[in-house]
């Protein structure tokens, strides 16, 4: 039995970034720890950040060597951007993704699904079952490149999940850093040269981008999922429906990587806590932290984090020294941050005759 004890961490704080997206959020990439959000459980139509899970289906379910035939459906696609692409010809799999993902061709993302699930609606279904996995469950799909439909949306905390396994794909990570590329057609001799349609990445104006993807329609407004690394740590902002995509971006970034510490929050041997034990020859044993505990929060979420302290009650002696008596549990909101288990500092024996047994 658990007997629960709580307190918060109280430090200054500064204020976070001013943005002006709907909805947003900062997510890192190797723990998935969110340092800012904002509306990031609100519906939002994703536009082609949806590309990124036709992606990762297209890299899941097939090879990058494959050839695809363009059908008349694909070819026939003409809204928005798109790669022209012609009834009949021939593509590796790897070209219909670097368009898809690249410059963002509608066109693109028609021959993948077709070509790996038979129709687009297979395949439009592979993504809804791929994004419940992954615990996207405020996201369905209803297309491959994000047109505007009622049963197509998304949030800011799904599409960061998404995009945070998306990364963890080598290939996925080298295309969407991708400045500039050529597509090259099967047994012909078309080509055709693009750019990246990511403004940040394409101008090198944001040192250490390296990613992601832009959606736009009229109904989602200017959306961006921009990713970028330094000092080894890689960091995901997400904003959608924005004035300024690309300075709410770089400021989410820029508010991760400079206001962004590691922060100790709790050190082996530290917090001494009194446990009472039954039957001892002490009424109470001394609790400390077994380990140290280190995580990365920004300034102004250090007055947020929780503790929750939880020991193990009735706790009856003998009690040996090291011994397990409980945990502590830190939490930023409900998300957990970790937890370090609490021990008995010194040995506990019964009373009585009991105390000249030896504490195993």
């Amino acid at each position: 039995m658990w007997l629960w004890l709580f307190a918060c961490l109280t430090h200054a704080s500064a204020g976070p970034p001013a943005v002006t997206a709907d909805a947003a959020l900062l997510m890192d990439a190797r723990t998935g720890q969110v340092f800012f959000a904002k509306n990031a459980l609100k519906r939002r139509e994703p536009a082609s950040l949806t590309k990124i899970m036709t992606a990762i289906v297209a890299l899941e379910y097939g090879r990058l060597d494959e050839v695809v035939t363009v059908s008349r459906r694909a070819a026939s696609v003409r809204t928005g951007s798109v790669l022209g692409l012609r009834a009949g010809e021939k593509l590796t799999l790897e070209n219909l993704l670097k368009a898809a993902l690249i410059m963002s061709a509608n066109d693109s993302t028609v021959a993948i699904a077709e070509h790996v699930a038979g129709t687009e609606e297979t395949f439009v279904k592979m993504m809804n079952a791929k994004a419940l996995v992954l615990g996207a469950t405020r996201t369905r799909f209803a297309n491959t490149n994000g047109y505007h439909h009622p049963q197509h949306y998304s949030c800011a905390w799904d599409l960061a999940m998404i995009t945070r396994y998306a990364l963890q794909d080598p290939v996925f990570n080298r295309l969407v850093a991708t400045r500039r590329a050529t597509v090259e057609f099967y047994a012909s001799d078309r080509r055709e040269e693009i750019s990246n349609t990511n403004r940040l990445l394409l101008s090198g104006a944001y040192p250490g981008v390296d990613g992601v993807k832009t959606g736009s329609t009229p109904r989602a407004g200017n959306c961006l999922i921009a990713s970028a690394t330094r000092g080894g740590r890689r960091l995901i902002a997400v904003v959608l429906c924005s004035a300024d995509r690309y300075r709410d971006a770089a400021a989410l970034l820029d508010y991760g990587f400079l206001e962004v510490q590691r922060v100790s929050l709790c050190r082996a041997g530290g917090e001494a806590l009194a446990v009472p034990v039954a039957r001892g020859a002490a009424a109470a044993v001394r609790a400390v932290a077994a380990g140290d505990l280190e995580v990365d929060l920004a300034r102004d979420q250090l007055g947020q984090v929780r503790r929750e302290v939880r020991l193990f009650s009735p706790l009856a002696a003998p009690v040996r020294a090291g011994q397990k008596v409980g945990e502590m549990v830190y939490y930023l909101g409900d998300s957990e941050l970790g937890r370090v288990d609490l021990v008995a500092a010194e040995s506990v024996p019964l009373r009585g005759l009991g105390r000249f047994l030896p504490v195993k």
